[in-house]
């Protein structure tokens, strides 16, 4: 369904080009409840084990394991007890639907999401994390299973991320092309069968019968092989092809009586993730997160910032919300498995938050909330062979939510969470939450700081002098991937020629390697008194400048603590002739430029050389 993924840690692009790119993850200073070594009973407490109720029951935790359930249990002797009265308890959530870097899985955690499906995301950083899993030491994070590098033509979706993939061309080369994921370690094979003109856009795919051998190589391998589409046609003919699920549900239009009927036949699965396709159609779902009480005090700033977006409209596009709906009621009608997921972190999206509005609407499509909440612990459990969680019964993982009220009668109950489990171990929520509101304290503190001292007229640099010099501030300085391994280079100098008949502008050179997927090199100006010290430039609402270059795009990055270590990008492309570029710094990841470190302007994401030249730099009212 959705046309982007936005990656948190190595990237994040809209529709319009816009990214955010992490250089490093960004992590909130809090560390989760070890276990104490005794036993955990929950009393009294309304049980969902993965498909049915017991109304008043009791669950025995030992290590990192479920040991009993049932109406009644007898506590082993120096056994922790909690009084379940009002709550439910819970499986861990899955989100069967996901792209996972950085600090994603410790957020998704701290909703009750024990454990995410990453449909396409470095396949490195998915090896570590499961590794790191089996050593039990994920107790403080969701846990990932992940398709690592996607299946996909070349140009096709998933190559538009500045990170270079493997792709396929020919149904000839489908047994090595799994092959290479599965050596990888890919979990399961997604495939990329879209040509994006659902959404206005016009992008190579792979054929029906490239997807169709790629599909019988990955089931040669007993792997699942699960398929990406964007409207019906793609929807038939994968589930034709044998695919084992669709990981969206189509919104180009209704189904036809017969759609369900044939996913069924084919015992397929569909992970519809309604929540994404608001933000494509552009309905702001997710605002609804942002403002909930219960939700609202572990969202960050630019958490509820992120929330509220939608995908930009394209012209041309074909999208109906009320068409995917329709087709989530037929396949609970022809009894097709529906999985929870979500796509985040896509706009209007967040990991962990979002399972709560998918389920949510999952409801509004017809399901019952008994259902929905399958589809985010024993089905997803049961289509991925996860046999150790997605359920609350004996030997299975204690990966628990403990939430006030009942959600089996009222779905947004799951958002009154009470507590976590991960593989037996509490998770420190309050301390996550304590941590938010440090955060958004520090955020109120800067907006009260006066400006740097020479912004008042916003002009940054003009570039007339000798040497590279700034109005204020530290200054520029050039910035590459070396701090993180890449060996992207760039230099920068005074040219001798401006805009507008100007003497003077900064010439900036580099090369962009491809090491790294989240590459980058350029010149960086620094506002603040020290490298990356925070101004307060809150009253300065527009950046702009004029560029010129070797045809390549370019990328503008802003720097601010309320982002992390995640710089939120527009990319622009750079002619032989001058040009004036603006953009609104509201634009960039909803920062206000209260805290705002770093303005970097940086050749790629393409790997290559690029050259960029710019004059005029100024932040405006």
């Amino acid at each position: 369904m959705s046309k982007l993924l936005r990656l948190s840690m190595a990237m994040r692009f809209t529709l319009a080009g816009a990214a955010v790119i992490a250089i490093a993850p960004l992590c909130l200073s809090f560390m989760p409840a070890r276990q104490s070594g005794r036993s955990i009973v929950i009393n009294n407490v309304r049980i969902f084990d993965g498909s049915t109720v017991i109304p008043t029951g009791a669950v025995i935790i030992e290590g990192a394991k479920i040991k009993s359930v049932g109406k009644t249990v007898a506590p082993p002797d120096g056994a922790e007890i909690i009084d379940g009265t009002g709550h439910t308890l819970l499986p861990g959530l899955i989100d069967s639907h996901t792209h996972a870097f950085g600090a994603a899985l410790k957020q998704a955690v701290m909703f009750g999401v024990t454990t995410e499906l990453d449909m396409f995301s470095d396949h490195r950083t998915a090896a570590q994390m499961r590794k790191e899993q089996a050593e039990g030491k994920a107790t403080d994070r969701a846990d990932l299973f992940s398709a690592g590098t996607l299946v996909t033509a070349p140009g096709g979706h998933g190559t538009e991320y500045g990170m270079k993939i493997p792709t396929i061309t020919a149904p000839g080369e489908a047994q090595a092309f799994v092959d290479a994921r599965i050596d990888e370690g890919s979990d399961y094979i997604k495939i990329v069968y879209d040509d994006g003109k659902s959404f206005g856009l016009n992008i190579p795919t792979v054929s029906k019968e490239t997807m169709a051998a790629v599909i019988a190589s990955a089931h040669k391998r007993g792997k699942l092989a699960v398929v990406h589409i964007s409207t019906l046609e793609g929807a038939r003919d994968a589930i034709e092809s044998g695919a084992d699920g669709l990981v969206h549900i189509f919104s180009d239009r209704a189904p036809d009586s017969g759609f369900a009927r044939m996913v069924a036949a084919h015992r397929a699965f569909v992970i519809p993730t309604l929540a994404v396709t608001e933000s494509v159609i552009g309905l702001a779902g997710g605002a609804a997160l942002a403002t909930d009480s219960a939700l609202a005090s572990a969202l960050s700033p630019m958490d509820a910032t992120d929330l509220k977006k939608t995908f930009p409209a394209r012209p041309g596009a074909q999208l109906s919300y009320s068409a995917a709906e329709e087709a989530v009621r037929q396949l609970k009608a022809a009894r097709v498995p529906i999985l929870a997921g979500t796509d985040a972190p896509n706009p209007g999206t967040l990991h962990g938050a979002s399972v709560h509005r998918e389920l949510e609407l999952l409801v509004k499509a017809g399901l019952t909330p008994l259902e929905a909440l399958a589809a985010a612990t024993s089905t997803p459990a049961a289509q991925f062979r996860l046999s150790d969680r997605g359920r609350i019964e004996p030997g299975r993982r204690a990966d628990l939510l403990l939430v006030k009220g009942d959600p089996t009668a009222d779905i947004k109950a799951t958002r009154n969470i009470a507590r976590i489990w991960k593989g037996g171990v509490g998770v420190d929520r309050q301390a996550y939450i304590a941590s938010i509101e440090k955060m958004k304290a520090e955020a109120e503190g800067l907006r009260k700081q006066p400006a740097p001292a020479g912004s008042e007229s916003g002009s940054v640099s003009d570039f007339e002098e000798e040497k590279v010099s700034a109005k204020f501030g530290l200054g520029w300085s050039v910035s590459t991937d070396g701090v993180a391994g890449g060996k992207s280079k760039a230099e920068m100098k005074v040219a001798p020629e401006g805009a507008q008949g100007s003497r003077g502008s900064l010439l900036i050179t580099g090369e962009i390697s491809p090491e790294l997927p989240y590459a980058w090199a350029g010149a960086m100006f620094s506002p603040g008194a020290t490298a990356m010290a925070p101004a307060n430039l809150s009253s300065k609402k527009e950046i702009s400048f004029w560029a010129k270059g070797n045809g390549k795009p370019c990328r503008l990055m802003l720097f601010a603590k309320s982002l992390g270590f995640q710089p939120a990008v527009k990319s622009f492309v750079v002619g032989a002739e001058w040009k004036r570029f603006a953009f609104k710094i509201s634009e960039f990841g909803g920062m206000d430029g209260s805290d705002l470190t770093g303005i970097l302007f940086a050749g790629g994401p393409a790997p290559g050389r690029f050259v960029l030249q710019i004059d005029d730099v100024v932040l405006s009212q």
